[in-house]
């Protein structure tokens, strides 16, 4: 049977097996070199205050927080999108939207 991607969609290498995690949004255990990882730093105050916050001195915590996708999820939610198979086989990093 003919392999679709030569690392087979996965990140490990020769590392044997990988931990599971869990998607974010459907739940599905996914291997962790195979799962997209989102890391975000949202702001849990109105912009405008807190520019005027920053100017003032304050300093203002920001919570880091982490998702695991499935590759459906981050197909369907536009974090990966499906290459051709000419795509698929160029080496480098691409850049995404």
């Amino acid at each position: 049977m003919p392999k679709k991607r030569s690392s087979r969609g996965r990140s490990k290498g020769d590392k044997g097996r990988s931990d599971y995690v869990q998607c974010s949004y459907c739940g599905a255990r996914v291997p962790r070199d195979k799962a997209k990882r989102i890391t975000t730093w949202p702001s849990y105050l109105d912009p405008q205050l807190r520019r005027e916050l920053k100017q003032k001195g304050t300093r203002i915590s920001m919570a880091k927080t982490v998702k695991y996708l499935c590759i459906s999820c981050a197909v369907h939610r536009g974090v990966v999108k499906v290459r051709s198979k000419e795509e698929r086989k160029l080496r480098g990093r691409r850049r995404r939207r």
